[in-house]
């Protein structure tokens, strides 16, 4: 079975406004050409049959008319109309001169009668005394109907192209700020996020120029921060690269097992610092690259899994880490994100608080318009005001510090709190004297 063939449309905006424009004008041209003339011919049968009609009873007379005698042969006659009269007795009295032969009956009123290859509009009327019949050719009707429709149609016809014309012209002005745009876009280099100009743009075009705009600023930023990334990441694993070679150098010129086993050592924290920062590097990367769907998640559960996974490391130090309250607090959010910002958060307090010290995690549920709280606090130094804003940036450490660290710790924390929408504070704990961190969530 054949199936119905498919007409190809362009896929250009122009060139479709221009062909269904312009397929519509053909159209609405052929239409109004079609009801004109429908028009005039039914206006022209209501007045011929009208002028049938009183032309009938014109003729009507109380007198006999004669018998119509020999006509003329050199006289043609009218063909398209004819007049015909009859006594009762069915004797013809008169008939135009004309060479249309029609069928000696007559129906009174109207009626089409087929004769001499074209079809007639007869009227037939009838008195005591005749009956008269007045025919005329339909073709006269089509014709004058038609000549009618022309005159309608004429003036369409002319303008038709007119418009088609304003139409293209209308149509190719609207669209060109979009081709600007597209050369714009097409010039640029693959570097060049600056945002494209809406100026002049129609109004369904506009929105998807300004979410462009959106995107090449997101772009833009996500560059830069990848940048600054490698930026910082190289200073910094410039050092600890630097000192693992002197380390493998001390290595290879001690002497005795003692100045080995110091090298070694030192080798070995020096490679544990390293891994640490690149293992903190990855997971900034990642944190800040991330795009992952939110779902919710039970703070108690993750502040659980961090305590847990910090706990060897506190009982290493003798540092009393524990869960100081645990509210049902759900939030949304990714799951693995906020694992990490919790252990970061306790590792930090950990790493700052000296042997023997204290540190608490909390969980608080939303209260008095504020969202769920996530707070760690420990008995360390703590952060002095002026520092609690630098420390938030990549590899700062606090002057004085004397614990290890990239500097990498709270500015993955902050990353964290910044894409779940949470705020992150710094302040001195109350209850243990050092530093309290609070996350706090949005209110759902």
């Amino acid at each position: 079975m054949m199936g119905v063939p498919k007409v190809n449309v362009t896929h250009s905006l122009r060139g479709r406004l221009l062909w269904f424009l312009l397929a519509a004008i053909t159209m609405a041209a052929v239409a109004q050409a079609m009801i004109a003339y429908s028009s005039a011919l039914n206006d022209a049968d209501q007045i011929f049959d009208y002028h049938m009609q009183q032309m009938a009873m014109s003729l009507r007379s109380n007198a006999p008319m004669a018998a119509t005698g020999n006509r003329d042969p050199n006289d043609p006659g009218n063909d398209e109309m004819v007049v015909q009269v009859w006594t009762p007795d069915g004797i013809q009295v008169f008939r135009s001169l004309s060479r249309a032969e029609l069928p000696q009956r007559a129906v009174l009123g109207f009626s089409n009668v087929r004769a001499n290859g074209t079809t007639y509009r007869v009227f037939s009327a009838q008195t005591a005394t005749q009956t008269i019949q007045i025919a005329q050719d339909l073709a006269v009707r089509k014709r004058m109907a038609g000549t009618l429709a022309l005159r309608t149609v004429g003036p369409i016809a002319l303008m038709a192209p007119v418009l088609m014309i304003v139409v293209w012209w209308v149509v190719s002005g609207s669209l060109a700020p979009v081709a600007r745009v597209q050369r714009q876009l097409a010039s640029r280099k693959a570097d060049d996020l600056s945002e494209v100009s809406d100026a002049d743009l129609p109004d369904e075009v506009r929105p998807l120029v300004q979410e462009l705009n959106l995107l090449f600023s997101r772009v833009q930023a996500a560059f830069e921060a990848q940048q600054n990334f490698v930026a910082d990441a190289a200073h910094e694993l410039r050092t600890p690269l630097a000192a693992l070679k002197l380390q493998i150098l001390s290595l290879a010129r001690a002497d005795c097992s003692e100045a080995r086993d110091v090298a070694i050592g030192r080798l070995s924290a020096g490679v544990e610092r390293a891994s640490r920062l690149v293992e903190q590097l990855l997971v900034l990367a990642r944190t800040e690259a991330t795009d992952a769907k939110l779902e919710p998640v039970g703070l108690a559960e993750l502040a659980k899994r961090a305590v847990g996974d910090m706990a060897g490391a506190a009982q290493a130090r003798t540092i009393d880490l524990g869960l100081e309250q645990a509210d049902e607090a759900t939030v949304q959010g990714q799951g693995d994100a906020l694992v990490i910002l919790l252990r970061n958060l306790v590792d930090n307090a950990v790493k700052y608080t000296p042997a023997g010290g204290t540190v608490d995690v909390s969980v608080l549920a939303a209260a008095g318009g504020a969202g769920p709280r996530l707070v760690v606090e420990d008995s360390g130094p703590g952060i002095e005001p002026e520092e609690r804003q630098r420390v938030f940036h990549r590899f700062y450490r606090v002057p004085g510090s004397e614990a290890q660290g990239s500097g990498l710790g709270l500015a993955i924390i902050r990353a964290i709190a910044e894409r779940h929408g949470a705020k992150l504070a710094l302040d001195a704990s109350e209850r243990l004297g050092g530093l309290k961190v609070t996350v706090e969530f949005a209110p759902r």
